[in-house]
C-alpha cells in the first residue's frame, strides 16, 4: 500500500509539473492572450499613458514569466520628459511605471508585459520596472510623497506577486547584472524606502490609504 500510494504521489507530481510546462508554453502561443482591456491600469489610482510599443514586448505575465523582482529607477529628468521617451518609438525603453515628485503615478506598459527598462533581458521578463523623476546627483528629487507612494506602489506589486519586500527583490537599476547605469544613486534611502514598502504592505486592502491609490 505504501508503494502504491507513493506511486500515485510521484504520479500526481508529474502530472502537475506537465500541467505547469503546458500551461506556461500555452500562454506563448499565438492568439492565447489572458484577458486585458485597453487603458486598463494595474494599481488603482495610476494614470494610463501608453509607451510605444517599440519599447516593450506584449506577454502574459506570471502565467509565461514569472515576476520576482522590483527594479528602482530614476529619470536623470522631469517626469515629461519620461513620459515623452517611453513614448517615442526611437527610445528603445520603457519602465512600467513613472513617479512625479508629488506623488502621482502614470503607468505605461502594464504588468503582464515585458518592458524594456533594465538592459538584461532576463531581468526584464522577471521584473517591474518603477521609474521615478530626478536626478540621482539631486537629494532633492526624493520627496516624501514620492517615497510614500512609491512605496505603497511596490508593496502592491510585491503582494500580488508573493514576493518579499527586501533588498534580494527590490533592487536598483544598478543592481542589474551587465548594465552601466548608476540609479537610484547615492541619495536615494533604501532604509526608509523599505521601512514603507513593508508599512504599506501591512495596511492590507481595505485600509484608507490603500483606497487612495
Amino acid at each position: 500500500m505504501w508503494l502504491a500510494g507513493g506511486g500515485a504521489v510521484a504520479a500526481g507530481a508529474v502530472v502537475a509539473t506537465g500541467w505547469d510546462e503546458l500551461r506556461h508554453w500555452w500562454w506563448q502561443l499565438p492568439g492565447n492572450d489572458l484577458p486585458r482591456r485597453a487603458g486598463e491600469v494595474d494599481y488603482r489610482g495610476a494614470q494610463w499613458v501608453a509607451a510605444s510599443g517599440a519599447n516593450y514586448r506584449r506577454a502574459d505575465r506570471p502565467a509565461d514569466y514569472a515576476v520576482d523582482r522590483v527594479v528602482i529607477h530614476v529619470v536623470q529628468g522631469s517626469y515629461a520628459t519620461a513620459l515623452r521617451v517611453f513614448r517615442n518609438a526611437d527610445h528603445e525603453a520603457a519602465a512600467h511605471y513613472v513617479v512625479r515628485k508629488d506623488g502621482h503615478i502614470a503607468q505605461m506598459v502594464r504588468e503582464l508585459d515585458v518592458a524594456f527598462h533594465s538592459g538584461n533581458r532576463g531581468w526584464n521578463e522577471r521584473s517591474i520596472g518603477i521609474e521615478h523623476e530626478g536626478f540621482v546627483d539631486r537629494p532633492e528629487s526624493f520627496t516624501d510623497a514620492m517615497y510614500e507612494s512609491s512605496a505603497r506602489l511596490t508593496a502592491r506589486i510585491c503582494r500580488r506577486y508573493g514576493f518579499p519586500a527586501d533588498r534580494k527583490h527590490i533592487v536598483g537599476h544598478v543592481q542589474v547584472p551587465g548594465t552601466d547605469h548608476t540609479d537610484p544613486g547615492p541619495h536615494w534611502d533604501w532604509d526608509r524606502y523599505l521601512r514603507l514598502v513593508r508599512a504599506a504592505g501591512h495596511e492590507g486592502p481595505g485600509s484608507a490609504r490603500q483606497r487612495r491609490s
